[in-house]
């Protein structure tokens, strides 16, 4: 926040608006329009460069049109951003842009072709003609008054509010080296016919001939142009990735009503609707399917390569591709609802945020033109004093205006900032702001949940051990799933997926005769048989394999059942929690980077050691509350530890809010999912891996723009004060110092989760991905 910020607030709650703010070209442009915010009684505000975005908070009694007109007062242009339907709509149509586009290029293209021969004439001896300076000298007065109005406009806006930014830099240097050239034809003599003028990358190195500076007075605006063209173009680059998520929802979609179909808008569709989704076409938006079988690609909406089967009763979420067959959904979110708006509107408000690194650059860039403007009339009156001719002390003047650069400082963090969240949201972490990134970046200890979280949080069949002469496996189960079909309770559920699984999704056979018992199990008469599953009784007698199989499930903390085929039992089945595939995989890579992990759940000790010995973690605190949880985050961070806590239920929501990093699950609670300062969309660990690197990668790309940033500074404009630096390369200089800055950020967006260990099962090349039932374990004891 700016100094403002420190100021009392007034009385009542505060509201949050945001504002696009046009207009702003560097980061003084950002600490005015802060300052002049911050003045308003009650109110603080956050301008972000890079998106041209200005988040304010303020009382209920500050209206927006107020907030518009203060900016507005400061120079600027202000206005409510669309609603999201509408700047979803804008976002898919480029036009707007585009015509804005063309008439930056248009005029950087004119600028270019008055330009050239200016800068050739001057540059080239050999090519000046009888007259060739008064030639160059129209061309750049169409160059001064048309192609830099824009610098020369809004550096007087900014003057009648007594304020100083990049444009007035330019505009001085650029009109300081018109009328120096001017004054020059007119009364120094280089106007007379034949006149010749050498060229020396050095400034007043010839200081018996008249020189002239039009190329420094056409080079300004030309490479200026030419740089904010490049800059606006890396700028739209970095934010394609809230883009492409704005335009992955279905534009229009099949609605079924009364057997009839007819094709709508999606904002038309509501909630308890049923629309039709056809092989290729996106979910329009999230529901539940009533109808029909197929495959889902979320690629474009969770990062998860690997499509999805889902049947009536699976839940769906919209912008996923089918890759299968006919599906009938039925809505149960739409509009801003959805998940896919959710993510958008998260990714949205976190580039809205700023960094406190970022803070620095900007209190630093606020005084900066102001002291450029300082310097270059003390380096003017200096060449005077020290007894120079006019020329090479206005050049040296003109050289520290126009080399020195405050916009690369204003973009080096916001650009950076910008690329690193649209591309954590394309692999499926979703970063709440800035801040969050800092404090990743600073995390030595991530405190893990295990239900759900390293964990599926859904029971699955972990182990059958048959034991009986002509029975097998994938007859066990499947009279065991049969049985089970008609079961509601969670293990029954388990079992009958493990034994669709086993007969490879051939139905399973009718079961007549029914019976559940509470607590106890269920029975049925299938194929003939007496079939019964459920938990043994005291007094049941099993042969020694079943019973070393029940005393290995109540070990590991598991649910044991026994399958019992016309009163005699033949098998043992132990359902549980299932690890996820990658949690083990995560866990290895933390450490690597130096991150340890700590395992606290509110779950009996052995099942939390079993989970702790699968993933590799040492640390393991069982039994724990959720404020014993909150109490453990707090003992850590006493101990000096940066901590990160994950979880996914409205237990860990405690310790995810008291943690300095909280890490939530996209399938978790919203009292989870609101405590945490990052989500993860795609239920995959590795995912806080990919994480952990792209922070890391966007804070070295931050240092180094900063680095880059002040050191340029640093460097050219001494070496522009001292006459060392001619005004034509000190614009190219500028220019480029800002391109590079925001180039430099962009290689974010190509940024690639390391490579998977190839040792691990999951990672290795030309292996199938593992699955749940990858950790069921058959054994047979005769």
């Amino acid at each position: 926040m700016t100094s403002a910020d420190h100021r009392p607030a007034s009385d009542g709650p505060l509201v949050t608006t945001d504002l696009l703010v046009g207009g702003m070209t560097c980061a003084a442009c950002v600490g005015r329009v802060e300052k002049k915010l911050g003045r308003v009684e009650g109110v603080t505000a956050t301008v972000n460069l890079a998106t041209g975005r200005a988040r304010v908070s303020h009382p209920e009694t500050v209206t927006s049109q107020d907030l518009i007109s203060t900016v507005e007062k400061a120079g600027y242009t202000a206005e409510l951003p669309p609603p999201p339907a509408s700047e979803s709509q804008e976002s898919s149509d480029p036009r707007p842009a585009a015509a804005a586009g063309a008439d930056e290029r248009s005029r950087l293209l004119i600028t270019t072709v008055l330009s050239v021969p200016v800068l050739v004439l001057s540059m080239v001896p050999a090519l000046q003609f009888d007259y060739w300076q008064w030639v160059c000298f129209h061309l750049t007065t169409v160059v001064v008054l048309w192609s830099a109005l824009p610098f020369h406009q809004r550096a007087l806006k900014g003057l009648r509010h007594a304020t100083a930014t990049m444009d007035t830099l330019v505009s001085l240097g650029v009109v300081a080296s018109f009328l120096w050239s001017g004054y020059a034809l007119y009364f120094g003599g280089a106007g007379e016919p034949g006149m010749r003028m050498p060229f020396s990358l050095l400034p007043g190195a010839e200081a018996d001939t008249a020189h002239l500076y039009l190329e420094a007075a056409v080079s300004v605006p030309l490479f200026v142009l030419a740089g904010r063209y490049l800059e606006a173009r890396a700028k739209h680059g970095t934010g394609s990735a809230l883009r492409a998520l704005a335009e992955l929802g279905a534009k229009d979609v099949e609605l079924r009503e009364d057997g009839d179909s007819r094709r709508v808008p999606v904002s038309a569709l509501r909630v308890g609707q049923e629309f039709v989704v056809r092989p290729g076409e996106k979910v329009a938006t999230d529901g539940v399917v009533t109808e029909g079988s197929s495959a889902l690609d979320l690629s474009l909406v969770t990062g998860e390569s690997a499509p999805v089967e889902v049947n009536p009763g699976t839940a769906v979420v919209g912008a996923a591709v089918n890759a299968g067959g006919l599906l009938v959904v039925r809505a149960t979110a739409v509009g801003a609802d959805t998940q896919l708006a959710r993510i958008t509107r998260l990714v949205t408000d976190a580039q809205a945020g700023k960094a406190r690194i970022q803070r620095l650059a900007d209190s630093v860039a606020g005084v900066f033109v102001p002291a450029i403007v300082a310097v270059a009339c003390t380096v003017l009156g200096f060449w005077l004093g020290a007894g120079a001719d006019g020329e090479p002390a206005v050049t040296a003047a003109v050289a520290v205006l126009v080399v020195a650069c405050p916009c690369a400082l204003g973009l080096a963090t916001p650009t950076a900032f910008l690329a690193a969240t649209g591309r954590g949201a394309q692999l499926g972490v979703l970063i709440r702001g800035p801040e969050a990134l800092e404090r990743l970046q600073r995390v030595d200890t991530v405190v893990f949940d295990k239900t759900g979280t390293l964990t599926t949080g859904r029971m699955t069949l972990l182990e059958t051990t048959v034991s009986a002469a002509g029975e097998d496996v994938t007859r066990v189960l499947r009279l065991a799933g049969a049985v089970e079909y008609g079961s509601e309770h969670p293990i029954g559920r388990a079992v009958v997926a493990a034994a669709r699984r086993a007969v490879d999704g051939a139905p399973l056979p009718p079961v007549t005769g029914f019976r559940a018992v509470a607590g106890s199990g269920v029975c049925g008469r299938v194929d003939g048989r007496e079939v019964s599953v459920g938990r043994p009784r005291p007094d049941t007698v099993l042969p020694d394999g079943l019973r070393q199989a029940l005393d290995r499930a109540e070990a590991a903390a598991h649910t044991a059942v026994v399958v019992d085929v016309d009163g005699r039992p033949v098998a043992v089945l132990a359902v549980g929690d299932s690890l996820r595939p990658s949690s083990d995989h995560a866990v290895l890579q933390l450490q690597a980077l130096g991150i340890e992990p700590i395992l606290v759940t509110g779950d009996g000790p052995a099942a939390a050691r079993a989970v702790a010995e699968r993933v590799g973690i040492d640390e393991v605190h069982a039994g724990v509350t959720p404020e014993g949880k909150a109490d453990i985050v707090a003992a850590l961070r006493a101990d000096g530890r940066r901590v990160a806590v994950i979880g996914d239920g409205v237990n860990d929501a405690a310790a995810l809010a008291s943690a300095d990093l909280g890490i939530a699950m996209g399938g978790g609670t919203d009292a989870a999912i609101g405590a945490a300062d990052i989500t993860l969309v795609r239920e995959d660990m590795r995912a806080v891996v990919d994480a952990v690197r792209l922070t890391r990668r966007t804070l070295t790309t931050i240092r180094a723009n900063l680095v880059w940033a002040f050191g340029y500074n640093v460097v050219t404009v001494p070496l522009a004060a001292t006459g060392w630096l001619n005004p034509m390369f000190a614009a190219v200089a500028m220019s480029a110092s800002s391109v590079l800055v925001v180039a430099n950020s962009l290689r974010l967006r190509a940024y690639q989760p390391a490579p998977r260990n190839p040792g691990h099962p999951e990672d290795a090349e030309g292996t199938r991905p593992r699955k749940e039932s990858d950790d069921l374990s058959v054994t047979s004891v005769r």
